[in-house]
């Protein structure tokens, strides 16, 4: 099990329903058992709860939400949202029938209410309160996200949807609803529909400073979760270069402020059989991130300050800076023959105009070099994951394991690295990928340099104390 990273033991980590109350983050979300296998061949599961005020401890609240029998609506609680209303708590969540229903002709798919006084303790309404809307596929009608309008005095709720017919079409779209009393819903169409993904899942609205931000996870091009800004919730939705918080490994995250600050919950999926060359899985870990927002008004990430401060409670290495130079090929330096569990690595870089790439390898076994790489390919704009070597082909399956980045500039750039068991989270300046590695080779770290120059700050290893 992870260490700072949260997982129930025995249970594998789904979309998580974030609020912030009283101090504390609440996280609904669904835990899967895996029996007989992952999602959707697994048992009907409802929404279990876990607490926490610094994402590194955790307290498990167990069942929050219990899913219903197997002919009824919600066999499956799927995703919702949860918001305070007057002195109660409601969650707006899926209720979904996997195995009747779509045989029936009914959809199998509907948004359903349960109520609160406490967080902990809930009654279902058993109430439907909205439907598939006529065009749209009545089995892919799911995540509501439902904020408070303060300029309209109105509750406006969003879900991620289809367009009806073949489901290889990229009709995916997020639509919109509109509520004075959390029960009665207006239809307000399409919210934001570009015609790009086969399906919306995990819709997300807030406001930070002038701007708007509308988040998806997106089903067709690389699986990950992408936003768009604003100035109004009117749109138009604008994309920046750099669209997405992670890479392929980092799936149907969802935000949440306390305040001041404001975190993504998202998780980090496992591979099948623990099988680096195998599909992704439904269903893993819990990682969060702190969103940050540019001064041009986009969106990065950085490690939450709490997280961070844990994981460097105690020093094991550390490297006074250096520098790698080479023209024509590789030059490396070994910064440590272990890591701990788990462990934080920091560091800058500095790297010449026109240096070809930079690496961070770990996993690494001394004597044949097979390990684990983040890959910062200086020339190209973009940094990526992958066995190294890889070789025989096919030792890893890195499809979208990739982000923009651009650090070829000569300027120093911080680099932190976390590893927590099997998961891996580089964050270069504010952009983060997560990852998931099975066969790590050996426990060596290095760093290295091909044809170019890079400067490299004091390089410490640190771990909780």
């Amino acid at each position: 099990m992870p260490d700072v990273y949260y997982q129930h033991p025995n249970t594998w980590f789904g979309d998580c329903m974030p609020i912030f109350h009283d101090g504390a983050f609440y996280l609904f979300h669904q835990r899967d058992l895996r029996n007989p296998g992952p999602l959707p061949d697994c048992e009907p599961f409802g929404w279990a709860l876990a607490r926490t005020t610094d994402f590194v401890n955790y307290e498990d609240l167990g069942d929050a939400i219990i899913p219903g029998g197997d002919h009824d609506q919600d066999q499956f609680i799927y995703a919702g949202s949860v918001l305070r209303s007057g002195e109660k708590f409601v969650a707006m969540y899926t209720g979904y029938n996997r195995d009747h229903f779509e045989a029936e002709g009914k959809p199998s798919q509907v948004l359903m209410i349960a109520e609160s006084d406490d967080l902990i303790h809930w009654r279902k309404t058993d109430t439907t309160v909205v439907v598939p809307q006529e065009g749209y596929d009545p089995d892919d009608w799911r995540d509501p996200w439902v904020i408070h309008d303060a300029e309209h005095d109105q509750y406006l709720m969003v879900l991620g949807t289809r367009k009806a017919g073949a489901k290889t079409l990229p009709t995916g779209r997020t639509v919109a609803f509109t509520s004075t009393d959390l029960e009665h819903w207006d239809f307000q169409g399409d919210f934001w529909a570009p015609d790009l993904y086969t399906m919306h899942e995990m819709p997300d609205l807030f406001r930070e400073g002038d701007w708007w931000y509308h988040l998806v996870t997106e089903y067709s091009e690389s699986s990950k979760t992408i936003y768009r800004r604003a100035r109004s919730l009117d749109g138009p939705w604008e994309a920046g270069v750099d669209d997405a918080f992670d890479g392929r490994a980092y799936y149907a995250a969802r935000s949440v402020s306390d305040g001041q600050h404001r975190y993504l919950v998202g998780w980090v999926p496992t591979r099948w059989d623990d099988d680096d060359t195998k599909a992704w899985q439904w269903g893993g870990t819990l990682v969060v991130h702190e969103i940050v927002q540019r001064p041009d008004g986009m969106l990065g990430t950085k490690i939450p300050d709490q997280v961070r401060a844990h994981l460097e409670g105690r020093t094991v290495t550390s490297v006074p800076g250096f520098a790698l130079e080479r023209r024509d090929g590789l030059a490396e330096r070994v910064v440590a023959s272990e890591l701990p569990q788990p462990a934080l690595l920091t560091t800058t870089l500095k790297v010449e105009p026109d240096t070809h790439a930079v690496s961070i390898r770990f996993g690494e076994d001394p004597a044949t070099q097979v390990g684990y790489q983040f890959l910062l390919r200086i020339a190209e704009g973009r940094f990526e994951f992958d066995k190294r070597p890889n070789w025989p082909w096919g030792q890893f399956d890195n499809r979208d394991l990739d982000r923009p980045l651009f650090i070829g500039d000569g300027e120093e750039h911080t680099v932190a690295l976390v590893i927590d068991g099997d998961i891996a989270t580089l964050y270069v300046d504010d952009v983060a990928l997560n990852v998931r590695f099975n066969a790590p080779a050996g426990t060596q770290v290095a760093i290295d340099v091909v044809d170019g120059r890079v400067a490299v700050g004091e390089v410490v290893i640190s771990t909780v104390s």
